[in-house]
C-alpha cells in the first residue's frame, strides 16, 4: 500500500475584540477592509482581487511575490467560494491555493462571530489538506495568526 502525501490539519484560533459582531463582520464581508487586513502586504503586489461577497459567491486574490522573499517573482493565486454566510455570525470559505501554478493546498474556513459582552469573540477554524510543496500546518497558522491580528486593526480602525 503506497503512503498518502497529503497532510491534513485542523486548528482553532480565538481572539476578542472589543467591537459589536456587525463591525467585525463587515471587515469580513466589505471588499476594500478585506482587502487591507487580508492582501495588502509589502511582501507582495496585489495583482488581482476580486470579491463577490454571497453565498455561492467567490473570491480571487492573485499575488506576485517582491524580490527578497522566499518566492521572488512567482504567482500566488487564492480562490475561494463563499458557502455559508449569516449576517453578523458567520462566514464559510472553501479555497484552493496555488503557485506557480501548482495546487498546494484546499481549505475550509469558518468565521463565527460570538457576542461577547459589548465586543467579539472570534472563533475562525481551519480546516485543510496539504499536498506536495504546501507550506504546510505550522506555517498556515502562524499566517492566520497574523491575519487575525489585522482583522483586529482593521475593525479598530473606525473605533
Amino acid at each position: 500500500m503506497q503512503k498518502s502525501t497529503v497532510i491534513h490539519s485542523t486548528f482553532t484560533l480565538e481572539r476578542s475584540y472589543p467591537y459589536s459582531p456587525e463591525k467585525v463582520f463587515a471587515a469580513l464581508a466589505e471588499p476594500e477592509k478585506k482587502r487591507r487586513w487580508f492582501s495588502d502586504s509589502p511582501n507582495h503586489e496585489v495583482v488581482e482581487f476580486v470579491m463577490d461577497f454571497r453565498e455561492g459567491g467567490a473570491e480571487r486574490m492573485k499575488y506576485r511575490f517582491n524580490a527578497g522573499t522566499r518566492f521572488p517573482g512567482v504567482i500566488l493565486i487564492n480562490d475561494g467560494h463563499y458557502e455559508d454566510i449569516v449576517e453578523g455570525r458567520r462566514v464559510v470559505v472553501c479555497s484552493t491555493m496555488t503557485i506557480a501554478g501548482r495546487k498546494i493546498s484546499v481549505s475550509l474556513v469558518t468565521f463565527d462571530l460570538l457576542p461577547e459582552g459589548a465586543g467579539t469573540m472570534l472563533r475562525l477554524t481551519f480546516q485543510g489538506a496539504f499536498f506536495e510543496g504546501a507550506d504546510g500546518p505550522e506555517i498556515r497558522k502562524a499566517g492566520w495568526e497574523f491575519l487575525v491580528e489585522r482583522l483586529g486593526e482593521e475593525v479598530a480602525r473606525e473605533g
